[in-house]
């Protein structure tokens, strides 16, 4: 104990305060060269070379998303009716089957390529067809990242998914 007194009684001054306190020298504000200097030839040359590859990227990713094809609309039908299809043929299939998870990893992957593909498209976002697969869809999806590909989904979630197909289907022949 005597040893901590000792080491604590050896700086009394860091403990108590000095009488006035020092002033600290004002210090000059820097400036830079480079921001008031007059603009260069090597300059302009750097700012034209930087326009000229920013105006080239700009095109690159400008073009691809303007030459963007819109689907047709017998192409939505066809694919609609696939997925229609997929869906019907995997959440009705028995849990004991051996292909239950090959048939819903296929179901996801046409299921997002579907989704991926269409909902950008404005003109189907309104359509009856559309909102309903997407929301059949989105059940589906969410049961099988939910609770896994080999687990089958419950009766009333089931009816429920192969109504708002069905709907959608009806939809897709009206036109709608």
């Amino acid at each position: 104990m005597s040893m901590f007194m000792s080491m604590s009684m050896s700086s009394p001054t860091l403990l108590t305060p000095t009488p006035t306190p020092k002033s600290l020298s004002p210090s000059k504000p820097r400036v830079s060269n480079s921001l008031t200097a007059a603009p260069t030839s090597q300059n302009q040359a750097g700012r034209r070379e930087l326009l000229s590859m920013w105006m080239a990227c700009s095109w690159v990713v400008v073009i691809p998303a303007g030459a963007a094809v819109a689907a047709s609309d017998e192409e939505y039908v066809k694919e609609t009716e696939e997925v229609i299809g997929k869906v019907r043929s995997t959440i009705t299939m028995d849990k004991n089957d051996p292909n239950v998870a090959t048939a819903v990893a296929e179901l996801r992957e046409t299921s997002n390529s579907w989704v991926a593909k269409y909902r950008r498209e404005k003109a189907l976002l309104g359509r009856a067809s559309f909102r309903d697969m997407y929301s059949a869809l989105n059940a589906v999806s969410g049961h099988y990242i939910s609770f896994g590909p080999t687990a089958p989904i419950p009766a009333k979630r089931r009816n429920r998914i192969l109504e708002e197909v069905d709907t959608a289907e009806k939809a897709l022949l009206r036109g709608r």
